[in-house]
């Protein structure tokens, strides 16, 4: 699957400088949030930069496609804003919200099995299928598979088929970074992925693939 993953020529114009690091993880065994995921939230949000440089580069890459990030913003602006309140949803949502935390890094996790096709970075032409809310306007750079979107606004808002659950067993992560992120800082988030994955799964099997522009 990872192997499948394409970012389209059109971002790659929008901005040459993007890098996303795929990683798939097989075989999880998911569950409600425990005392240990709710600790790596905890632990996360005690390092929670708002400011962090990164955060401003994906603000600007908003507005290059004409989104408003101060009306839809980037994920990882949204968690750093309020990490220090942010609700366990399962343990391995909280372990890529943890980790996305901590290295202000826009983290997008995804059901494998409920996917259509392979995952691709796109610009909308405008009205593709998204379940959740109004299609995306042309323009717009949105995650996608064969179904329809699955990320608005390139990690904005994901749709909720292909949300991870508790019962997700195969999943996609997608380590977004843009300059000035240094790549050391991007392998050692999906370090610190695959390491709280193994904790939650300890005979999951990750693979992972960084696609530059």
């Amino acid at each position: 699957m990872i192997e499948q993953v394409v970012v389209d020529d059109s971002v790659r114009a929008l901005r040459p400088d993007f890098v996303v690091l795929v990683m798939s993880a097989h075989g999880l065994r998911n569950g409600p949030g425990d005392e240990e995921s709710a600790s790596w939230l905890s632990a996360a949000a005690r390092t929670a930069n708002p400011d962090d440089p990164h955060v401003l580069a994906w603000r600007e890459a908003y507005r290059a496609f004409g989104a408003k990030p101060n009306r839809t913003r980037p994920s990882v602006d949204a968690l750093l804003r309020r990490a220090d309140s942010l609700p366990s949803i399962n343990r391995v949502v909280d372990a890529y919200n943890a980790v996305s935390v901590e290295y202000a890094l826009p983290i997008g996790g995804e059901d494998l099995d409920k996917y259509i096709g392979p995952a691709r970075l796109t610009v909308a032409a405008g009205g593709e299928p998204f379940e959740d809310a109004e299609p995306p306007a042309p323009g717009e750079v949105v995650w996608r598979d064969d179904a329809g979107v699955t990320c608005r606004r390139w990690n904005w808002r994901q749709c909720v088929r292909t949300r991870i659950t508790e019962d997700t067993r195969n999943a996609l992560f997608l380590l977004e970074r843009l300059e000035p992120y240094p790549l050391e800082r991007l392998h050692a988030a999906g370090e610190a992925l695959a390491t709280r994955l193994r904790a939650i799964s300890p005979e999951v099997e990750i693979e992972g693939r960084l696609l530059k522009a």
